[in-house]
């Protein structure tokens, strides 16, 4: 847990330093931040300490004295399968209910934080919300405390029509300047444009005037602190993702998210066909209870013989727009339920992944513990090795199938099940060899198997010769 936590720290330490934070909050940080990492902790910590414990008692003869006093294997494991089994119930229960709460405060503290200083809140390459008016994105941050600016892209509000970005800035450099205990950061921008939308309530005005453009050598922005400043670090704020829900949320979540697909694909289907015009030309007509088309045009030529050239070209230029502007259409609605398509399966894959902590527990642990009684080797030497391998197989495994999953490619339940399913054969096959006092491997009956077929053959030319 140490080793994760560490790792943690060195991912986000950026988000936590340099912003006068103090010690309780990056606590807060870190303990908010650490029961999303069990499941990677658990499952290897199991693994790593039935390797070890067995592989102890075997190096030590234990379970030969066991078995002298007719203790099988099955019996020494009893008391910790029922332990495991225990294990996986709880690991069950935290998966549901105390990951989900811990990543909804965990998601506010570090948005809570990012505010605190807004040099640290604009991140490189994206729009960055400084306050509630500004949204910049920068190409490159530079200077110790990233003060210093390229390419900068600046959008902001006014109080006519708060939700349209009224004022584009770009320059090509910036540097924020603030004095201690001022409530004003300022924003120097050089060489670069102002684009001022004309803010006026006549429709006709604004389309005579739809913008102001200025070139400026230097231009300063004054940025209210006050409000950034005075940020509640436990402030709660509206999140919606897959990992903060619970398994009834996910299902209620998954089934709202597939409704709205279905409908909305529907939907879009009756549109373009609508819009395509083809319900004018060909008309339904009522036969009993069905509708079929009554087809008034026969051909296409037949239609544009109605025209007079001139309307012909006309027509065609129409269709072709149309057809070209329905591309268009169809393209940005193919990505958007892209996008919905892998948000769906991500809802499905954080649901099965509650249920996957528990089974993976147990199935682990039928892993390493009869793998640490046939290699016979205890401590930190050996078991951690193998554990290790077989705990990175299981997670790339896992991490491949999820992401596979996401784009579609996969099912989410078979990218979810995948990894533990795989090493359930495994855990089978390790207890029967363990219980049997066998080895993994029989080198004597391996090449006993090898040279049987030329003993075989030397036989044979002996009974020739003879």
């Amino acid at each position: 847990m140490f080793i994760f936590v560490l790792q943690t720290i060195w991912l986000y330490i950026a988000e936590l330093a340099g912003k006068d934070l103090d010690t309780a909050v990056i606590l807060k940080f870190l303990w908010f931040v650490s029961p999303r990492l069990i499941p990677l902790v658990l499952p290897l910590t199991i693994l790593v300490a039935s390797l070890m414990v067995f592989g102890s008692l075997s190096e030590n003869y234990e379970f030969a004295a066991m078995k002298s006093t007719g203790i099988s294997l099955q019996r020494a494991m009893g008391s910790l399968i029922f332990f495991i089994g225990v294990l996986g119930i709880v690991a069950f229960i935290f998966a549901n209910n105390v990951i989900p709460y811990s990543e909804y405060k965990w998601k506010n503290l570090r948005r809570n934080i990012s505010q605190v200083s807004p040099a640290m809140a604009i991140t490189e390459g994206q729009f960055s919300s400084i306050g509630d008016d500004f949204n910049i994105k920068v190409d490159k941050k530079s200077g110790e405390n990233g003060q210093f600016l390229d390419n900068v892209i600046i959008h902001t509000k006014n109080n006519i029509n708060p939700n349209k970005n009224a004022t584009v800035i770009k320059a090509e450099k910036g540097e924020l300047v603030s004095q201690l205990g001022s409530n004003t950061l300022s924003l120097v921008l050089m060489n670069g444009n102002y684009y001022d939308d004309i803010q006026s309530r006549n429709i006709i005005t604004n389309k005579k005037l739809p913008f102001v453009k200025s070139y400026f050598d230097e231009y300063t922005l004054n940025i209210d602190l006050s409000k950034i400043n005075d940020v509640d670090i436990d402030q709660e704020n509206d999140f919606n993702d897959q990992n903060m829900f619970t398994i009834s949320e996910l299902r209620q979540e998954i089934d709202s998210l597939a409704h709205r697909y279905s409908y909305d694909i529907k939907t879009f289907t009756e549109e373009t066909y609508f819009r395509s015009g083809i319900t004018q030309l060909y008309p339904r007509k009522t036969q009993g209870n069905k509708d079929t088309p009554e087809y008034i045009i026969k051909d296409r030529q037949e239609l544009l013989d109605r025209f007079t050239e001139k309307q012909q070209d006309d027509l065609l230029t129409a269709a072709i727009n149309n057809v070209k502007h329905t591309q268009q259409q169809v393209t940005a609605k193919q990505k958007d339920f892209s996008k919905r398509v892998t948000q769906l399966n991500k809802h499905e894959i954080a649901l099965h992944e509650k249920y996957v902590l528990a089974v993976a527990c147990v199935v682990l642990f039928f892993v390493g513990a009869p793998l640490g009684a046939i290699i016979r080797k205890g401590g930190m030497g050996l078991p951690m090795v193998v554990a290790i391998s077989l705990f990175l197989t299981y997670h790339f495994i896992g991490i491949f199938a999820k992401n596979s999953a996401a784009d579609g490619t996969l099912h989410p339940f078979i990218a979810s099940w995948l990894s533990t399913v795989i090493l359930l054969p495994l855990g089978i096959w390790l207890t029967i060899r363990a219980t049997s006092d066998q080895g993994i491997f029989d080198v004597d009956a391996f090449i006993a198997g090898i040279t049987k077929p030329f003993k075989r053959l030397a036989k044979l030319k002996k009974k020739k010769k003879k």
